[in-house]
């Protein structure tokens, strides 16, 4: 039950994630970067701190009782998370929508997967799975034997990408709809796909670096519930941290692309929907954040940092895809690129199954 309902949770964050950008689709009139950076203050800097306060009493005095070294780490992942999300479109340009989209986030999911369990390795900590532990026992490569699947079905979803751009258009609109023109530069864009994937997986490790707070306000919470198991909010509180990072970096760029492209009038143009548009920014930013909240709560179950990270890598492209079916984005191709990202999907969660039944396994 415990794992069934890590999934479920996992599910649901997966799912907010993948659809978050809906609501960006209704703002009328407003250039990128400033519907972008409106949404990310909810996401980033309102929204973490009232989930914070709503959930872990006393969130403030954990934060300011932890180390600086505990503190600067978690921060500075944030922001290196922050940088791969924006070179995330260079990726995109260079090497195309869907092979772009697929390296970026394969390479997101492996690195933030297995790094942290390789850490841990060399630096054994309490409760924590090491790679050793993965690759010597059944439940371990099970789940690793489900990164594989999964990795395997971002390849499959990418070459659907890919024909779908080859036979509809040269422009195509990447995973959260924004249209990308394509300048294709195979070594300039695996250069940056690479970097992107890597950085990306950066706000896994923040969670890492900061589990301190966590654990603390997971201890606080079981000493007032006795054998009730583990506080499903504890990352709650580490979150506040990771997004501060994630908030310095898109801030510093939006505002630079407002200088540059003119655009500060866009916060107050009364021409535009203001009120629709501040909501609609509001809601995708508060959306985006569930995802994090909900993550928390998968992990809390499955106690599984690799595991957490690949089913909600997973049910964020599956949601992805499942709305570009649901949006007719896959109009117009021919039977066999419908084909291939059906397979996709299909291997997508396949691989769900294999990692939640490699927890089952786990004594």
């Amino acid at each position: 039950m415990q794992v069934l309902l890590g999934i479920i949770f996992h599910f649901v964050g997966g799912f907010a994630s993948g659809s978050f950008y809906m609501p960006y689709k209704k703002v009328k009139g407003w250039h990128w970067e400033s519907f972008w950076i409106v949404g990310g203050i909810f996401s980033w800097f309102i929204v973490p701190p009232v989930a914070a306060y709503l959930t872990i009493p006393g969130f403030a005095d954990i934060i300011h009782g932890a180390s600086a070294g505990t503190i600067g780490i978690t921060y500075l992942f944030g922001v290196l998370w922050g940088i791969g999300g924006l070179t995330y479109g260079l990726g995109v340009r260079y090497l195309g929508v869907s092979l772009g989209s697929s390296i970026i986030l394969g390479l997101c999911m492996v690195f933030g997967a297995v790094i942290p369990s390789i850490y841990y390795d060399y630096f054994p900590k309490e409760n924590k799975d090491t790679f050793s532990m993965l690759i010597h026992s059944s439940w371990g490569l099970t789940v690793l034997a489900g990164l594989a699947v999964c990795v395997l079905a971002i390849v499959i979803c990418g070459k659907a990408g890919m024909m779908k751009e080859k036979q509809l258009s040269a422009a195509a609109t990447d995973p959260n709809g924004i249209v990308a023109k394509t300048e294709y530069k195979f070594a300039l864009g695996m250069a940056v796909s690479i970097v992107s994937g890597v950085l990306s997986a950066c706000f896994n490790f923040g969670l890492e670096a900061g589990k301190p707070m966590a654990e603390l306000a997971n201890e606080i919470w079981k000493a007032a519930h006795p054998n009730q198991g583990n506080f499903l909010y504890q990352n709650n509180v580490t979150y506040v941290v990771v997004l501060w990072g994630g908030l310095t970096t898109n801030f510093i760029w939006c505002m630079i692309l407002n200088a540059r492209n003119k655009t500060f009038g866009d916060y107050s143009n009364k021409k535009t929907p203001l009120l629709s548009n501040y909501i609609f920014s509001a809601l995708a930013g508060t959306t985006w954040f569930l995802q994090f909240f909900f993550y928390g709560m998968g992990e809390s179950k499955l106690g599984n940092g690799a595991s957490s990270w690949i089913l909600h890598m997973a049910f964020i492209i599956l949601t992805a895809n499942m709305w570009g079916l649901v949006l007719k984005e896959w109009k117009g191709v021919n039977q066999k690129t419908s084909r291939t990202i059906i397979i996709g999907i299909l291997t997508i969660i396949l691989s769900i199954l294999i990692v939640g039944y490699g927890n089952y396994l786990k004594p």
